[in-house]
Order: C-alpha cells, then structure tokens, then sequence
C-alpha cells in the first residue's frame, strides 16, 4: 500500500512511533522474559520414516524446538541422535516459533483484546532450535534435504555435522537442496537447524506492514516443509511443461516438457528420461558425465502427441471448467528408476496489454475480464490450515469475486493448488514497505541492500517462479508493489523469471510506477483505505472506478456483534461505540489507522450517534453494506466503457490474519456481515443496481449469455412505505461479458417532506421469474465530498448524506420458518421470512444467522441471499449450506434480526 503525507512524499506508515517501540521493549522487560526453563517431559514430535522409493519426497514430520538461550549444549549433540530434547516444545512441520508455543498453551488467545502485548519480545531476539529425527531405511539411494520457508535464516545440522550455515540458507523464499548422502546412516538420523530470528525490515522475508498488531516473533520459524528426497545417481529437477494454446480459436494446444537431468555420481552415466502428458509418451538416452547437468526436452517437433487437438482449456470460475493435465517423468539407470518427478498444469492463455488510457487489461483465453479481487491475509503466525483457506476460498467465490491478490505471503503449495481446482485467479507479489522496497521506497522503513542481498532477492525469484509457474490460476507476478525495482534489481527477476520459462506477465509495481524494462505497471494505489461515502465509487478520479485498482477500500469493516464479544472486553467494547478517537489496538499499529475517528464521524453524520453497542453495530453493518455494494458497483458499471473504462479492483482486503475492525469482507472467524453481503449482492450474475453519480439504473451482465426480454421496475419510498414514484421498463437487453444496459434515470426530486428515501429495485426474466432484486437508502442532501483535500489514504467529506430518518422506522414484525436436511456431511438449511406487518413499512436490513448450541453462529455458511429488505405481505426464501460436522451435535436455529425487525429465534430442525 502507497501511503503519502503530500503529493511525492512518501512517509513511513507501516511502524509504531520510535517511542512506542521503545515501550513495548520496556513493557517486555518489566513483564520478565519467558523462563519456560526445561519441563519435565520430551516433546511428542512423531519420527519421520522416510519413504524409499527413489523420486520420493517425505517431509519431516514436526519438530522439537526451544530458545538456544536455554540450550547450552554443543550443536553437535543437539543435531545427534539420542539426544533427549527434555523440557523442549512440539513444533508442527510448518511453524512459527510462537505458533508452537500457543498451541503448547503458553499464552492466552492473542486474538482477545490485548494479550498479544504481554507476550514478551525479547525471547525471539535470539535463535530458536528446531530438531527433528528421521529414519532412513537404507542408504544405498542418495539422501537430500530440501529447504524453503526459512525466516530468517538457519544454520542446519545433520547427524551432528553442519549441513548448510545460515549465511547460505537465507530468506523466506529461496529454496536450498542439501547433499546429504555422506551424513546419514541406515536407521534414525536428525536434522536440527538453528534459526536467526527474522526482521522484516532488514531481511528478505515477511513482515505485516499495518495490517494487523506485528506477532511478537515477527513470525521466526520455519513454515514450509523440509523434504527428504531419495534418489539415485541420476536426479530429475525442474520438471514443467510451457504451453501454447492457440488464441482466440482454443482449437489447438502446443506443450514443451522440460526438466534438468544431474548426474550426481563421480562417474558418466547413462540414463534413460521417459515420461507421459496425457495420450502423449516420449523418452530419450543420454549420457552424463560425473556431476554433468542437462535439459532434457521434448516438443512437438519431435513428439507428435504433444500438438494437442481441441485441448481441455483452464478458465476461471464462472467462464468455463477448470480441467488439469499431468506430467508424470522417470529417470532410470541401468532400467532402475533412479528419481521421479510429477507436475499438474493447465493450458490457458493471459494476456495483459495496456489500454488506450494505460490501464492493465487482463484477457483470458482471449476474452477480457474485469478484475475482481479482494487482498489475500494468511493467518498471523502463518498456521497452515487447508480447511480454514478452502473455506475462504469457497467464499471468494460465493462473493463473485475471481481473483486474490497476495502482497508477500506467498502462501504454501497447496493454496495454489485450491485456486487451481476452483478456478480462483491470483495475482501474487513481494510486498512492499520493508527490506524488499528498502533501495527504491525513498523515506518508508526497510534497510538499504547489501551486496549479500541481490543473489538472496534473485533466488527468490527463481524459487517462486519455477513454484508458480504451471498453475493455471496464477496470472502474473508484481514484482513490486508500491514501488517498482530499479534497474539492477529488475534485471536480476526478469532473468530469473525467463530462466523458468515464466508464462505470464510481469508486472512492475502494483502503484502507478515503472521500471526500465517492464515500463508502466498500469495499475494505480490511490486509495482510498479509509471512509468515503459511496458515491466516491463513481467519480473516474482517485481510486474511483476507472483503471485497475490494485488495493482499495473504504476502511473499517466493523465485524458481527458476536465477533466483536469474542474478540474484545465489555470495557473494549463501551470504548468502541462511545469514543472515536480512542486508539483501537485491534485497527493497525499504524498512527493513521490507529482509531475510528472518520468513520464513527460519518457514521453519526449519515445515520445518527449510536445509542449503545448494537445499535452501533447495526449501523455499521448497514453502512458497511451500501459502501462495499457501490464500490463493485460502479467497477462493474464502468468496465465496458468508452472512455476511462474501469480493468480491475482488489478490495482492500479481502480478508484479516487476526481479529480486526478494519480490511476484511468476513472477519476471522468467517462470521458475515454487511461488507460481506453488499459485494456479493454487486456480484451477482445478472444485476440491477443504482448509480450514485446520475441517479440512473442499470443492468449489468456479471457472465458470459446475454439476456433479453428483461423487466425492470424502480419504486421509491419515504422510510413509512409513502410511494412518492414508480416505473416499470420492460424489453430490457443487456449483452453479456460484463456489459450494462441503462434502464432508466431517477427524477432528481420526488414529492414530499423526507430527506431519506428507499429504492426498490426488481428485474425479472421473459417468463416472470425475479432474477435481481436491490434495496437502497438514499437521501435528498447528498454527501459532498472535497477533492482538493484528497491525500494518500481518503477524500474528506465536508457534509454528509442525511440518512436519519431511516431512525423513525416504525418496528415491524417478520414471520420466519426453517426447516434442515442432510446428506454426505453437508446440511442444507431453508429459512422463509415474511413481513406480516399491517402498515405500509418495509422490514430494512433482515439479516437470518444460522445458529447452533448456545446461540454461536454455524460457520462457515454460504446463504443464497441475506440482509434483504420485504415490504408488507412480501416474502422470501432463502437458503444456508454448511458443514454439518460444524454444528457439533446441537439442533440448527436461525437467528432473524433487521434494522426495524424484533429480534427472534426459530428451530431448523
């Protein structure tokens, strides 16, 4: 994120004040250092039993890990077998130095109120000790050990012996392949590595910039596997496949296999490379000299089957299926299998040209897609949990989004093989603001590079490169973010990047910068990420809807009234909703995102003061909602047009590592509230939405058919259920692809005394069925907002929308039945609400939670639909699916609550 204090000064807003460094040292001191001492017992870290088979890969199962301040024995002994790790703690075989210890239960949750503070710093400013034992069946194959996800950096140890020291084992993402062969022996062996503790500002590793609180640790540890490979004298590496696909017909496919061949002997081999792609099998012979290395290739030139005729073509989610194919190598020597190697890809084509204005446009396939993403957060020890990102995932998609950005934390193997399966693009990235911006960031923290640091950066890239690149969701790389490399430093990635054959663009910086190669990012970061109203969507300025957006939103995302309880005290809690300026720990370590303050003004401003916590929080859902709603809106509005047309935005973010009030469409515990509902009401496939700009209403075509014979009815209301107008369009067209119809403008003024008004919008099919329907509060005085004041992070608004007469509301009365079914461990939840009220009143803002024992929310959940809006004698049915495991034995219930709605409950058994 590109922060600014005045146009072309950058200024550091990713750290605490010197100041409060300096006291949350002393709070650390003044608490005592952690004297976990050694316990009494030996951690139960299970023995890795590597696999034999030569091509395997096994990885070290968890570890025995403790601070080598309360080590003093020799790393010799420490690395040995037989040594006894007493009063050491169990590590998993990705994880953080804190990680272990909160799950050994050394520390309260450090996502309640303030507990991560008491966690003191000065136990991670030494190196911790991670030890861990394998056995080896045999050593008649070749024994390598195979490193990345090192933070910062480790000395590693095997069978008593240094390995690799940490000057050459270094950085988050470089990968390292140790020989190991001449240390280990048949039966138990260990590998211990001691671990520099990370500072992401003097190393090339990961850091949390004003996301969330910084982990104590700073997220020291390792959080990729460790590998054994097995092997013969003859190894395969950097098995992939380029593609070419044939564009814009997708009639014909051409693959290239690729893969290195080593001889590891001291001795010239002869070995025999086979493999298959699909129908496709090719092999060829070859001699190696001793320690000779060799690409092997294989193309349609000289493997026929490697033309593919009308070949399964990868698109994202909701543009077509997501076929894989598979690359299965073998080396053998001697007509033994000596290494093996197996690779999934995709066949799709991206392209990303700039436009007519400079704006990054995506094509895929061919065909042009509006980028519609949301900033990826992994978890804040970096807990790796396939359930939990699966099920962020899945959420992705049931918003409409089709993309997630990843500013650093480029997360493990297996989240990149989800976004495969589900067709979630990704666009991944260093991140910005630390050590990987520290030559090129002017006054943002991050130290300055040595000359150690250019091979650690081009490593990197050359990891992650051969990591990503047959993934057919990952769309480019950004190889800055909020600013673009200088020269020698861009030359260093592209020359890693070609060297793997990198398939897809490369994108220079995710702000509106350039490097001296790649040129123009075409992608802009001007905000804004803190409150605007939502009619700021629609301005083709700033960070309106024009361009590509990489990182925008409008700020706090205050969660669920149930979240909020589970991660802050009741006296947290009173701060929340009484005092605005009040610094809120669980905001940003950041001085300009520390409080509430522009959006709690804006929020009395608009919809009134809060009268208590709920009515804060509802307040905040409802805001929450029109401001997410309008943001994809306009996006979505702007995205076919002429002049300045809109090519991209990424929701700032999509989601938080920790509990948060702010950047987030779901909080932590994937509880769903008003941003998470108005983007996916703006998503949906066939949409009806309202334009803040010129009051006019448009369908939009959120997929790929076209659709005619449609039906669009606009009905403005007073907040008692008054029609002041009401009009029905019908033979309504609207091309598909993300193309939009104007259906019809509003009046600038209706009748009568309001200043709040509601619009109902509807969109039915040719055969009468509703396929959109949108609710909107409005108001006569609009927001006004002052461009000239615009600075790096929001514009000012001088007078707000009046909106309080949404407070005069009469209540009314919902009727709700539910009812649950089951099978193959999914339950599926149907829950009708209907508005039984005698009056003319709508029922605003009914929200239906899913509830399981005690009232907790079932989660996670995908409805079909959620805070709707019924006006007398309506109904609606909606739908909830979710794991059925998840209600832990307990009867499902729904929760329905509304802006005017008594809360109740009803079963949904």
């Amino acid at each position: 994120m590109f922060h600014r204090s005045a146009p072309g000064r950058p200024t550091a807003r990713h750290r605490l004040p010197a100041a409060a460094v300096v006291l949350g040292l002393l709070v650390s001191h003044a608490t005592g250092a952690w004297a976990g001492g050694h316990r009494s017992v030996v951690p139960h870290t299970r023995i890795t039993e590597v696999a034999p088979a030569p091509g395997s890969a096994t990885p070290i199962a968890g570890y025995a890990i403790q601070s080598a301040a309360e080590v003093t024995d020799p790393a010799a002994e420490v690395s040995s077998p037989g040594y006894s790790p007493a009063g050491w703690y169990a590590a998993g075989s990705r994880s953080t130095v804190l990680a272990a210890l909160l799950a050994a239960g050394k520390y309260p949750d450090p996502f309640r109120s303030t507990g991560q503070q008491r966690i003191p710093r000065a136990d991670f400013q030494v190196p911790w000790w991670y030890r861990a034992d394998f056995t080896v069946a045999d050593t008649s194959h070749r024994t390598y050990l195979d490193l990345s996800g090192v933070m910062s950096a480790a000395d590693v140890y095997v069978d008593g012996r240094l390995a690799a020291p940490a000057k050459d084992v270094t950085g988050a993402y470089t990968r390292h392949e140790l020989d190991v062969t001449s240390l280990v022996r048949s039966g138990t062996n260990t590998v211990a590595l001691r671990v520099r503790p990370n500072d992401p500002d003097k190393h090339l590793t990961m850091g949390w910039i004003d996301w969330l609180q910084p982990p104590p640790d700073r997220n020291m540890g390792i959080v990729r596997d460790v590998l054994v490979r097995r092997g013969g004298p003859v190894a395969l590496r950097d098995a992939h496949v380029v593609t070419r696909l044939d564009v814009p017909s997708l009639a014909s496919a051409d693959l290239t296999v690729k893969a290195t061949a080593r001889n590891d002997s001291g001795a010239p081999v002869t070995a025999t490379v086979a493999g298959t792609v699909g129908a496709a099998t090719f092999r060829r012979t070859l001699t190696l000299a001793a320690h000779e290395t060799r690409q092997v290739t294989f193309s349609p030139d000289d493997v026929p089957g490697l033309h593919l005729a009308a070949p399964r073509v990868w698109w994202p989610a909701g543009m077509g299926g997501q076929p894989l194919y598979a690359l299965d190598l073998t080396a053998s020597v001697a007509g033994t299998v000596s290494d093996t190697a197996h690779e999934s890809f995709g066949i799709r084509d991206v392209r990303a040209p700039l436009d007519a204005d400079g704006a990054r446009q995506y094509r895929i396939n061919g065909r042009r897609l509006l980028v519609k993403g949301g900033g990826w957060s992994p978890d804040e020890f970096l807990r790796w949990d396939r359930t939990y990102v699966e099920d962020r995932l899945k959420y992705a998609l049931d918003l409409g989004l089709n993309t997630i950005r990843l500013e650093g934390h480029l997360e493990p193997d297996e989240f990149f093989d989800l976004a495969d399966r589900y067709g979630v693009l990704t666009l991944p990235g260093w991140e910005c603001c630390d050590k990987w911006e520290g030559n090129v960031n002017g006054s943002e923290t991050g130290d300055k590079w040595t000359a150690a640091d250019y091979p650690v950066a081009k490593a990197s890239m050359a990891a992650e490169a051969a990591r990503l690149r047959d993934h057919p969701s990952v769309i480019s790389f950004l190889v800055g973010s909020d600013f673009a490399p200088d020269a020698t430093i861009e030359r260093n990635y592209l020359d890693a990047l070609a060297a793997a054959d990198w398939p897809v663009p490369v994108v220079s910086s995710a702000s509106d910068s350039s490097s001296p190669r790649l040129g123009g990012s075409g992608m802009k970061m001007t905000g804004p990420y803190d409150w605007v109203p939502p009619g700021y969507w629609y301005a083709k300025r700033e960070g309106g809807a024009t361009g590509f957006n990489s990182e925008t939103s409008a700020g706090p995302d205050i969660p669920t009234l149930d979240t909020l309880r589970r991660m802050m005290t009741p006296a947290e809690l009173g701060t929340l909703w009484k005092d605005p300026g009040a610094r809120q720990y669980h905001r940003s370590p950041s001085p300009v995102f520390g409080t509430l303050k522009i959006y709690d003004q804006a929020l009395a401003g608009r919809y009134g003061a809060p009268t208590g916590l709920t009515d804060y929080v509802r307040k905040a859902q409802l805001a929450q909602y029109e401001n997410v709603r309008a943001q994809f809106e306009a996006y979505g509005r702007n995205a076919t047009d002429a002049d300045k047309p809109a090519t991209g935005v990424v929701y700032w973010m999509f989601n938080s590592g920790w509990t948060s009030l702010h950047w987030q469409l779901m909080d932590r515990y994937l509880d769903q509230g008003g941003a998470y509902f108005g983007a996916k009401k703006a998503n949906e496939p066939l949409h009806v939405q309202y334009s803040y700009d010129d009051r006019s209403v448009v369908v939009v075509a959120n997929r790929r058919a076209p659709a005619s014979g449609l039906t669009a009815r606009a009905t403005l209301f007073d907040p008692d259920g008054t029609r002041r107008y009401d009009r029905t369009v019908t033979g309504v067209r609207v091309a598909g692809d993300g193309a939009h119809s104007t259906v019809l403008t509003l009046p600038a003024s209706v009748s009568g005394p309001a200043a709040t008004h509601l619009l109902r919008l509807t969109l039915t099919d040719a055969s009468g069925k509703k396929v959109s329907r949108n609710v909107y509060w409005l108001s006569s005085r609009p927001d006004t907002l002052d461009w000239d004041r615009t600075d790096w992070y929001h514009t000012p608004t001088t007078s707000y929308a009046d909106l309080k007469g949404l407070n005069s509301m009469a209540r009314v009365p919902l009727a709700a039945t539910a009812s649950t079914s089951a099978a193959d461990g999914t339950s599926t939840t149907t829950v009708t609400l209907r508005n039984t009220g005698r009056g003319r009143t709508p029922a605003l803002f009914a929200d239906a939670h899913l509830v399981g024992a005690g009232g907790s929310p079932v989660l996670p959940v995908r409805w079909s639909d959620n805070e709707v809006s019924l006006w007398p004698g309506e109904s609606v049915t909606l739908t909830a699916t979710y794991r059925t495991a998840d209600l832990h034995g307990a009867a499902p219930r729904v929760r329905v609550s509304g802006w005017n709605t008594p809360e109740s409950t009803v079963p949904a058994g």
